[in-house]
């Protein structure tokens, strides 16, 4: 088995999907069966014909969904259920035939990169979501878009690309993530103040 590869894919894998998990599975599956990847053996259901039909109209829902304001933040807080555990699933299916060593290895690697994806990106789009314009919402969006397409590429044409920035992306999450539940934590106090006022003025 060729490690850097392979690494490369579980935690590229575990990555996107905490963007845009659906998509991740649609593409991936989508390039796998017309042959322009190779998809390993544990990930070979991805091209299957009802996965691709699921994940494409699941694709599509995401899609809008994350698009719309505040609704966005209630479909990421649902899939705080669904995209971690398939992420790290999917990472896991990189390594399904290789030592129950690299199995673990992979799948402690893309939880741990899915979880904090996914973190990041509910948790800054929620502080986003305070804005009353829509067009920070719709840019972040699209920003989250480009960079999921940009994963997937450097993955499988330039997989020591993809390692060197998703370190660097550990780093950062590292950073943000505190910043991120300070913010969430001063929104909940606000809001737990703006019902009391509520309340009592009833």
């Amino acid at each position: 088995m060729n490690l850097l590869p392979n690494l490369a894919l579980a935690g590229g894998l575990a990555w996107a999907s905490g963007i845009r998990l659906y998509a991740t599975l649609f593409i991936a599956g989508m390039l796998g069966r017309l042959g322009y990847v190779s998809l390993p053996p544990g990930l070979d259901v991805l091209s299957h014909n009802w996965v691709l039909i699921m994940s494409g109209v699941l694709m599509v829902g995401e899609f809008l969904a994350d698009k719309i304001p505040v609704f966005d933040s209630v479909w990421d807080s649902i899939h705080t259920f669904i995209r971690i555990p398939v992420g790290t699933l999917l990472a896991w299916g990189v390594f399904k035939n290789a030592g129950m060593d690299q199995q673990l290895a992979a799948a402690l690697l893309g939880g741990a990169v899915v979880t904090g994806t996914h973190l990041a990106k509910s948790g800054g789009r929620a502080l986003i979501n305070t804005s009353p314009e829509p067009i920070s919402n719709w840019s972040a969006s699209a920003g989250e878009d480009i960079s999921l397409l940009g994963i997937l590429y450097l993955m499988w044409q330039h997989p020591l690309v993809l390692l060197i920035l998703l370190a660097l992306f550990i780093v950062l999450l590292c950073w943000l993530l505190p910043k991120i539940v300070r913010g969430l934590r001063m929104l909940l106090g606000q809001l737990r103040k703006v019902g009391t006022m509520l309340s009592g003025a009833g």
